[in-house]
C-alpha cells in the first residue's frame, strides 16, 4: 500500500491584515480608506477554492465592520480579530475558533515586525508580505488538487457550525436532548467514483481525527474501490442547520483471514456528534456478518491521540506496538447499539 506524500502544505485559512493590506490607507486615521485591486477576486477565488478567510487586525471593531459592510467583503471573514491583540494571539485564536492548526494558516501582513513577530510565536504559519498578495492565486499552498462540492460551500458550513454551537451552548437541557433535536442523518455507503476527489481532500485535510496521519491519492483511492481485497467507505452528514458534508473515510484491507482498518478518519467538525462510534460499529458488524477477526493500525502523528482513544473507547484492545505504530483487535463480541438521536442510512 503506497501513499501519497508532498512537500507542499495546503493552507485552510488566510488570515488578513487591514490597513495597507485589505485596503490603501489606515483606517483610523484616514476613513475614506480604498480597497487595494485585487483584493476582491483574490477573496472570491479562494472562496470558491475551499480556502478560508479571516482577519488579525489593531482596529476599532465598529469602524471596521461598517467598512467591510460598505466594500461589500464583510461576508467572506470567519471569526475575525479586530482590537489590540499582537497578531500572533490573534491568529492563535482564529486556529482555535476554526479547529485548525496553524500550521494550515497563511498571514498576510504589509509590516514586516508584524509577520516576524507571528512566525516566532507560530514557526509553522506561511507569512506572505502584502505586496505579493495577488500571488496566492498562483502559489501552490492556495491550490487545491480538487475544488469539490463541500469545497465550494466549506465557508457556509462553518457559519451553519457557528449556529449550531451558539444553539448549543444556550441550550438549557442534557445534550443528548439538543442532539436529539437536531435530526441528523449519518450515510455510510461504499465510495463511488464521485466520492473521490472529497475523499482524497479528507485525507489531506484532516490531521487530528485520522488514525494514521496517512494520504492517499485519487488513483490509489480509485484502486482501493475496485479492489476485491479492500472496502472503501465514505459518511455524510446531515441535520436540520444544513447538509456537513462528506466527514468520514474507512479503508479496510479485506484480503486476509481477517479484516485491517488501514485508514479511518473523521472530519473535525462532527467530533462531539458519535457519528465516529456509529462508524465504527457498522464495519465491526460487517466484520461480524463475514465471520472474521477485525483489526486496525494506528500510527502516532503527534495530533492524532483522539483516534487513539476512540479505538480504546469502543472496544480495541492493544495486541502489538513498534514504537509509533500500534495494532489493534476489535471485540466484536458485544457491539453496542448506536445512538438513538441519529437515523442512519446504509447504502
Amino acid at each position: 500500500m503506497t501513499e501519497q506524500v508532498t512537500d507542499v502544505k495546503s493552507v485552510k485559512c488566510v488570515v488578513w491584515d487591514l490597513d495597507q493590506t485589505i485596503w490603501d490607507g489606515v483606517l483610523l486615521e484616514d476613513g475614506d480608506v480604498r480597497l487595494r485591486p485585487g483584493v476582491r477576486q483574490v477573496l472570491e477565488v479562494l472562496d470558491e477554492r475551499g480556502i478560508l478567510h479571516s482577519l488579525a487586525s489593531r482596529n476599532d471593531p465598529e469602524a471596521v465592520r461598517a467598512k467591510l459592510e460598505e466594500f461589500g467583503i464583510d461576508h467572506y471573514f470567519l471569526h475575525p480579530q479586530i482590537g489590540w491583540h499582537v497578531k500572533s494571539e490573534s491568529v492563535g485564536r482564529i486556529a482555535e475558533a476554526l479547529n485548525i492548526g496553524t500550521d494550515a494558516i497563511a498571514f498576510v501582513d504589509d509590516q514586516p515586525f508584524e509577520r516576524d513577530e507571528v512566525v516566532h510565536e507560530h514557526p509553522d504559519v506561511l507569512c506572505v508580505d502584502a505586496a505579493e498578495l495577488t500571488d496566492l492565486l498562483v502559489r501552490p499552498e492556495f491550490i487545491p488538487r480538487f475544488v469539490t462540492e463541500d469545497s465550494k460551500r466549506r465557508r457556509e458550513m462553518y457559519r451553519e457550525d457557528a449556529r449550531r454551537k451558539i444553539d448549543e451552548k444556550s441550550f438549557a437541557g442534557p445534550q443528548e436532548t439538543f442532539l436529539a433535536g437536531l435530526d441528523m442523518r449519518f450515510e455510510i455507503a461504499e465510495a463511488g467514483e464521485g466520492d473521490l476527489q472529497r475523499a482524497e481532500e479528507l485525507t489531506v485535510r484532516t490531521n487530528q481525527l485520522n488514525t494514521t496521519g496517512r494520504t492517499f491519492s485519487y488513483d490509489e483511492l480509485d484502486a482501493f474501490r475496485r479492489s476485491d481485497d479492500h472496502l472503501l467507505l465514505v459518511a455524510r452528514l446531515t441535520d436540520r442547520y444544513g447538509p456537513y458534508g462528506n466527514i468520514g473515510l474507512a479503508l479496510m484491507d479485506t484480503s486476509g483471514p481477517g479484516w485491517t482498518i488501514r485508514l479511518l478518519l473523521m472530519s473535525c467538525r462532527v467530533m462531539s456528534r458519535g457519528v465516529g462510534t456509529v462508524l465504527i460499529n457498522h464495519i465491526k458488524r460487517r466484520a461480524a456478518s463475514a465471520g472474521v477477526q477485525l483489526s486496525a493500525d494506528f500510527i502516532s502523528t503527534g495530533r492524532n491521540r483522539p483516534m487513539l482513544v476512540s479505538f480504546k473507547f469502543n472496544g480495541f484492545s492493544e495486541v502489538a506496538r513498534d514504537g509509533a505504530y500500534v495494532t489493534f483487535r476489535a471485540d466484536l463480541t458485544a457491539i453496542p447499539p448506536d445512538p438513538d438521536y441519529i437515523k442512519i442510512l446504509v447504502s
